[in-house]
């Protein structure tokens, strides 16, 4: 189990609430953290994915973050390739995995009664065997990943589609986030932006 201490979650004022995943509704960033390192490792880049530079990052697709580190480092590694063994090490770690509580039982406490959206910077994949993994994707109306749009968070794209789906205008969403791209893209949406903090019983490497 995981937990983020006391936050104010708001109880009204908002139409629809859109949820990011990784980090905000479930404590999966050390998982990610390790299958990043593996990945990258596989393919003769070991070390450069330093946990501040994984942090800064977080929220945004595995392409993207692949073509940040070419030109950070002057690699030429193949997004795809690394974007499909990070998936892979990724899946084999799924086991440590928990929801953060209390963003859950914000989540839980909206059910059937207010439009709910999972905006992740993640593909569809890694998305539904993590909801799927944790028995909650019945909770969610819409699952928006980064292959339905076509720029990622920092981009408001993720978000305006799933309001989109959901039938409620941005001004009217709420959306949780824990990474700086996530809360960039919500705040150029036009959303309300709730901040989740870094989860207390992460275990970081």
């Amino acid at each position: 189990m995981a937990t983020i201490g006391p936050i104010e979650f708001p109880r009204n004022g908002f139409d629809a609430v859109i949820f990011d995943c990784d980090g905000t509704l479930v404590d999966s960033m050390p998982a990610h953290f390790e299958a990043w390192r593996d990945a990258l490792a596989l393919y003769g880049a070991h070390g450069v994915m330093q946990e501040d530079v994984f942090l800064a990052m977080g929220g945004r697709p595995s392409r993207d973050i692949v073509a940040e580190l070419n030109d950070q480092y002057g690699l030429k590694l193949d997004p795809e390739a690394i974007a499909l063994a990070k998936r892979e090490a990724f899946f084999k770690r799924i086991g440590s995995i928990t929801l953060i509580d209390e963003v859950a039982a914000f989540a839980k406490s909206l059910r059937g009664r207010v439009p709910m959206a999972i905006a992740s910077g993640s593909t569809r994949r890694v998305i539904e065997k993590t909801l799927q993994r944790l028995g909650v994707s019945d909770w969610f109306d819409e699952v928006v990943t980064s292959e339905d749009v076509v720029e990622g968070k920092p981009s408001p794209d993720i978000f305006l589609y799933a309001a989109k789906l959901l039938g409620v205008t941005p001004l009217k969403c709420l959306v949780l986030e824990d990474a700086p791209a996530g809360i960039l893209a919500a705040q150029r949406a036009g959303m309300q932006v709730l901040s989740i903090p870094m989860p207390i019983a992460s275990n970081h490497s």
